[in-house]
């Protein structure tokens, strides 16, 4: 082959990899900067039931992404505590722009897909206005549904401390959000656990 032919090649091999992976999202470093303490941001947490039609930028969803299960040290250990060190928690952004699976370790999103399904959570007004849904999801065993909690409390702490809105929900239908998902099914399958919408508050 030409050398020619071989830089030809290489470039077509380029260009096919950046538009097939395009819509994967590099995430910014998180904003660690925030110096609320911590008893002031439980005395103001709260649930919130009016959210702002205001897309959430990549720096601030960096954050709360990391504050939910990002690596906190050398040894690719999370923020939150986990059973013997289980890594068996994966938590997925709907947007307006598709489906993401958050990759902490390279602080990256994942497109899953292009498609907006925000509508599957919309059971309730409050949900029309905001524009990202986090889904926690986790294998079958009782630590997941345990890593999950400690993920959104963490999401919920950081989101008060930023004058934001969040809330935990359960009303939406896992069955149909597993099988956007994928999931894999069988002993050893994935299950939607919870979801939480974040956002800003109207008020």
């Amino acid at each position: 082959m030409s050398k020619f032919n071989f830089l030809k090649c290489f470039f077509i091999v380029l260009i096919s990899n950046y538009y097939l992976f395009a819509a994967d999202i590099k995430l910014p470093a998180p904003d660690k900067s925030n110096q609320t303490t911590l008893i002031k941001t439980l005395e103001n947490r709260k649930s919130c039931h009016d959210f702002l039609n205001k897309s959430i930028d990549n720096k601030t969803l960096s954050t709360i992404l990391w504050v939910a299960y990002g690596v906190n040290r050398p040894d690719g250990k999370r923020t939150i505590p986990t059973a013997k060190n289980g890594k068996d928690l994966d938590i997925y952004v709907f947007n307006e722009n598709g489906i993401y699976l958050y990759d902490a370790e390279k602080n990256l999103l994942l497109q899953k897909s292009k498609n907006n399904y925000l509508n599957l959570f919309n059971k309730q007004p409050y949900m029309k206005d905001v524009s990202n849904v986090l889904v926690y999801v986790g294998s079958k065993n009782d630590y997941a549904v345990m890593h999950a909690g400690s993920s959104y409390q963490n999401v919920e702490l950081f989101i008060t401390a930023n004058n934001m809105g969040s809330i935990v929900r359960g009303f939406f239908d896992r069955k149909e959000v597993s099988e956007v998902l994928n999931l894999p099914k069988g002993k050893k399958g994935k299950r939607v656990i919870i979801s939480q919408a974040i956002g800003y508050k109207n008020n």
